[in-house]
Parts: C-alpha cells; structure tokens; sequence
C-alpha cells in the first residue's frame, strides 16, 4: 500500500485526526492553525465596519496574493503579523548567500514574523528539483522541524546535492530511508512543487530568491535593511489593523483578500537565465590584520593568508589539515591570520568562536590554536558544558570563561570580523584571502598552492625592489578594494569601476570653511574624515584618531565629512542631526555629539538623536526637530559625498585624506604615523 492510500485510509477511519496527530507529531496542528487563510477557509466574513477599517490600515501598498494553506512549510507563530513567503532554490548562490539575513530577521523579530517556504527550482539547476523533493519528503514525514533541519543541511552543503548526499542528510535527520527513497523515485512531491513554480510565475516572482512580506515583492540576495524598511511598515499597519478589530489570526488573510492575483501585464516576460558574475580572481582586497587576530607564522611573511572561519561549518573543518600542509610546506614564508565569521544559522558558532578568543586573551597564540583544534575536531558537540570542557582541556581559568561567556564579552571583535567579511563578499565560510586575494569554499591544496606560488615570486620582486618584509602586507593591500569585484563581461555585473589610484596620488577636496574640526587652522597636516556615524569601522578608529591627537598635538588637523553609506538606514538623519548641533553650537557641541552617537551607534532612530541633542545641552530642540523634518542640512551632507566623486576617489568609510592623500579603513596607528610622518616631512616639518 502506498503512502498516499495509507493516509487516506486513516482519515476515514478515524473521525477527527485524533490518530493524524499521533502519527505526525505536530505537522497536524500547524496545518489546522493556518487553514483558512488567504480567503481559503469557510470561517465568517468580518463585519463590514471592521473590514473597512482593516482595508484603510493595510494602506495602498501593492500587494500579491500569495496563499498559506498549511501544506508550506513554516518557521514562526501561525498568527504573526508579517508573512515572509521565500520562493528559492536550494542550489542558488544567492538563496544561501540570504539565508543569515533571514534568521537575523527571525531572530530581531521574534514572535513577529512567519517565514513560509515554496520552491522554485530554476531549470538549469540539475540538482535543485530532487533537492526541493527531498526537502518536502522531509516535511511529510517530520514536520517544519525535520523539514528546516534538512533545509540548513541542503544549504550547508550546497556542492553537495547528488543522490547520495540527499540520502545521507536524510539519515542524519533520522527519516524513514524506504519512504524518503520512495519519495525520489516517484517525484513525489513535483506536483505540489510545480504548483509553487506556477504560483511564483504568474505573481511575477522570476528568478530567485524571491519574497513577498505580507504581499509584497521584494527581489534577491538584498541586505537586512531592505527587509526591515518594509516589515517595520507593515507592523505599523497590522498594528492598526488589529486595533480596528481585525483578529491576529486574520491578518493575512484580509491582506491577502484585496492583493493582486497575478503580475501586471505590462511586466517582462521572464528571460532566459544569464551567467552570473564571477569574482575576480586576481582582484587584491585590503584586509586588515592587527595583533588582535589570532596568526601563526611571523609577521614579516612573503606571504599573509587571512581566513574568515566557523567553528561549526562542516567545510571550514574539511579545509583545516590543508592548512596545516601550507604552513609545514612554506615554513616561515606564509602567516595565517584567523577572523571569525560565525554563521547565523550555526547555533553554536558565536559562543565557540567567544572561547576560542578568550583563550587567545589568556593565553595569545598558542592557546587559541590549542583550543581551535579542540573545537574542530568535536564540531558537533559545542553546546556550554562541552566548551566549558574544552576550556578545562587547555588549562584556561574557567571563572574568567564563564564570565565572557556569560557577558558576550569578545563580541564586538568577532561582529567586526564579520563586518569587514560582508563588505569584502565573503559571505560563506570558509574564506581566504592571500595577500588580499580571495579564494573561497575548502579548496584543495592545489587551489591554494597556485596562488601562494605566485604571490611568493610578486613579494620576492618587491622585497628585491626595497620593501622591507616587515612593511610588506600593508604595501600589498595598501590600494586593494573594499567591495567585491567581479570579471566584468556579458554577465550582469556591476558598472565598471575606475582604475585604483597610484599610492602617491594627491587628491584635491577643498576644505570647507564651515566644517567641524579639531586642531588649528594652519597646522602643517590636515586629515579629512569620512565617516558614517552608523560604520562599525568607523567606530573602531576612534581611539586611533585619539592617540594621533595626543601624539601630534598643533600640528595635525581633523576635519569632519559626512559620508552615510546609502545601507545604513539610519546614518543620513544622524549626519544631519550633528550638522544641526554644530550649526548651533559650534566644535565643541558637535564633538560631544559626534561621541554620543557612536557610543550609542545601535541606537540612532529617531527619538534618540533628540535625547543625545538634549544630553549636549544648550540645544534648541524646536530648531532641532525642524531641522529634521525639512531635512535642511541633507544638501550639505550630499554636497561632501559629491566633493569625493568630483576629486576622482573611490572610498568606503572610513576614508582619510592626509594633505589628500586617501588611507583608507580602521587602520591601525603605525599606518597613519607613517602617511602624518611624511606629510610633515614634505611641509618642512619634520619631527
């Protein structure tokens, strides 16, 4: 008897599911939470006043009818009032390149937010179909949890979907292997699967990943803050919703009862997919290093090999005994330089990576890579007790471990880590980049040996040339780029990009008269800033421009630019925030503001750029929220951005002009003393 009779035969047997939830846990009641949605359930109307008053709050958004029937599966409360339905692929890129951004979306929103799952298999993924099946035979026979378990395994090991690979994910998960087997052969699950496909191409959803919040669309790999734009305004409409009358549980259903049932007919047909854009691998990128990171090998090697890693990615352990090779094969040529990038979806990837760098802090080097072996090697056992454990292994004062367990205490350096990860590409792990050039997933040895063979004969020309080794790196990615770069061609790549500038490229940006600064007016060495007051690196610098303050006194010059990179939702109303304060009250009132909002960078919505306003003191608030709600001082804030592109400079924030010569990133103080050093030097004032 088949499955499908098996089950029909239970229904009639037995009246009311009570035997359908013995045999399917609590798939039966999430089915049961959520049918009727979408207008497919026989549950009342609501009355007209409320329906009104419903239909007004959900606003004039355009919305796409995207029905939740109970046969999807799901993460979140049933009655959440957003629904993110994600039409993806398990064998595209850019589905696992958004997968951290939607448990962060899960996780800042929690208990407000449902994520509903359809497929959308893309034709020239071969494999993408019998995974999308293997995934739903999953949820047949376990629910959401055994279905979003073998979801993570599918995108954890994406270059591994062949049948076998399906079959083993599946024992893992502890299926029944005759069912899931079964399952395959027949295709069970295209059906249900092609319905999805249809649904996605009639709402215009082409292409993946796709997503529609509460009904509207929202296209690709975006970063958090596309997402949070749209489901902070929903939540302020369901919000009014609920209020007229509308029960929680309805929500979506009175959205979904007036959206569109299909895309507009002027829309594109779709087209015929194009190759995707492939990262240059030749492009150098500037990744900084600092004592703080965990290294092996000495610090004048030919050779630097950053790598961004995760203590419970089964890849990253993959790749570890070919580092091993590399170190033993190149002696003291190559340095390995550790960055943490623990994945969101790796549950115990923060507090692993938070030990391994309290070892580091009680025992530098050598305990941190006692301990990173540990780790690796019992990757799938780092709950606390276990790292608690691993610390005692490696003699480490466990008080002071619980403690920066407990306190999340080595956390800001690992979300700097993964800061400078995102903004350089490197989303997955592992990630290599050797003296700035990327190499990434567990290579075999021969990927890595390539590139090192070839940047230890451009590093032997320079040291040749007079480099000193100790200055090497830094020379090496002095110019490197701080975005990803792609092999531009017929592939939907980025715009072109201008060539780097020489090192010795002065560039001319006038000073504004009326900027805030610190320092004299005549000092031989001015330093223009541009920052983003909502840049972790930003940040991060401070203290570095603090102790160039204190080191070079009168004859240094800061000059405050605002530069609000367009991602960061709230950096443009805090730039004009401080543009405000230093209209009123000069230097002294902005600095102490400019303070304030990186002391506080997570917080900078609306109400709270008016308490820091308040907490300067002497401001008049009434000029103040004005000034925000004309949004007066957006054109200046513009008019320095335009002044970088007019002088001809590419730059992310932080970027320092030094008598206009750009040094870029959290630098550390050796490499602005070296460009202060010379700019004096070249003023006739020499130390």
């Amino acid at each position: 008897m088949s499955k499908g009779t098996a089950i029909i035969s239970i229904l009639t047997a037995f009246v009311g599911g009570l035997l359908i939830g013995t045999l399917f846990g609590s798939r039966g009641a999430d089915r049961d939470e959520i049918r009727g949605e979408a207008g497919e359930g026989a549950e009342a109307e609501l009355p007209a006043e409320v329906a009104a008053g419903a239909s007004a709050a959900a606003g004039d958004v355009e919305r796409f009818r995207v029905p939740v029937d109970g046969r999807q599966p799901t993460k979140g409360p049933q009655d959440a009032p957003v629904t993110i339905v994600i039409f993806s692929d398990y064998e595209c890129p850019f589905c696992k390149r958004v997968e951290p951004t939607l448990a962060r979306i899960m996780n800042e929103y929690r208990n407000r937010v449902r994520i509903v799952w359809r497929d959308y298999p893309l034709p020239f993924h071969q494999k993408a179909m019998p995974a999308a099946i293997a995934a739903l035979e999953a949820f047949e026979q376990g629910g959401n949890e055994k279905f979003w378990r073998y979801h993570d395994l599918l995108f954890e090991n994406q270059n591994a979907l062949e049948r076998a690979d399906l079959e083993r994910y599946a024992q893992q998960i502890g299926l029944n292997m005759d069912q899931f087997r079964s399952a395959l052969d027949s295709r069970e699950h295209e059906p249900r699967i092609r319905e999805d496909m249809a649904l996605a191409d009639r709402i215009g959803a082409r292409g993946t990943p796709h997503f529609f919040i509460n009904g509207r669309r929202l296209a690709g790999a975006v970063p958090f803050e596309n997402f949070k734009e749209i489901i902070d305004d929903e939540l302020r409409r369901t919000e009014r919703m609920i209020a007229a009358g509308v029960p929680r549980n309805r929500v979506y259903a009175e959205l979904m009862r007036n959206a569109r049932a299909e895309a507009a007919p002027e829309q594109p047909a779709a087209e015929a997919p194009r190759p995707r854009p492939q990262p240059d691998p030749n492009a150098v990128y500037r990744v900084p290093v600092s004592p703080q990171d965990p290294q092996k090998g000495p610090p004048d090697a030919l050779v630097t090999i950053v790598q961004f890693s995760d203590f419970e990615c089964p890849f990253c352990a993959r790749v570890e005994p070919t580092i091993d090779q590399i170190v033993e094969r190149y002696g003291r040529d190559v340095r390995v330089v550790w960055k943490n990038n623990p994945l969101p979806f790796h549950q115990n990837a923060m507090p692993a990576a938070q030990l391994a760098m309290e070892a580091f802090q009680q025992g530098g080097a050598r305990k941190f890579w006692e301990i990173h072996r540990i780790l690796f090697e019992n990757a799938r056992e780092l709950g606390r007790d276990r790292l608690i454990e691993y610390a005692r292994r490696v003699g480490l004062n466990i008080a002071q471990v619980e403690a920066a367990l407990d306190n999340n205490e080595h956390r800001a350096v690992i979300e700097a880590a993964q800061e400078l990860a995102r903004s350089l590409g490197a989303t997955g792990t592992p990630s290599f980049f050797i003296n700035g050039r990327n190499l990434r997933g567990a290579q075999p040895l021969e990927a890595f040996t390539r590139v090192i063979d070839e940047e230890l004969a451009k590093a032997r020309e320079r040291v040749a040339a007079g480099t000193p080794r100790a200055r090497l790196y830094e020379e090496i990615i002095r110019n490197g780029a701080t975005s990803p770069q792609f092999i531009q061609g017929a592939a939907p790549a980025p715009a072109p990009q201008p060539a780097e500038p020489p090192p010795d490229q002065v560039y001319n940006i006038a000073v504004p008269r009326t900027a805030p600064s610190r320092g004299p007016a005549n000092a031989p060495v001015t330093i223009q800033i541009f920052s983003d007051f909502e840049c972790p690196f930003c940040n991060r610098v401070r203290p570095t421009l603090d102790q160039i303050e204190r080191e070079y006194g009168n004859r240094v010059r800061m000059v405050w630019r605002d530069y609000p990179l367009p991602f960061h939702q709230n950096a443009m109303p805090a730039h004009q925030a401080a543009r405000e304060v230093f209209r009123q009250g000069g230097n002294e009132k902005f600095w102490r503001y400019h303070d304030l909002l990186f002391e506080n960078q997570r917080a900078l919505d609306r109400a709270s750029l008016e308490r820091y306003a308040e907490q300067v003191g002497g401001i008049d608030m009434n000029a103040f929220r004005a000034a925000l709600d004309s949004q007066q001082h957006r054109a200046a804030v513009q008019a320095d951005m335009d002044a970088v592109q007019a002088a001809g400079a590419r730059i992310g924030t932080p970027s320092f002009f030094i008598n206009g010569r750009l040094l870029q990133g959290a630098q550390p103080f050796d490499a602005f003393k070296a460009a202060i050093d010379r700019a004096l030097q070249e003023a006739g004032n020499r130390r």
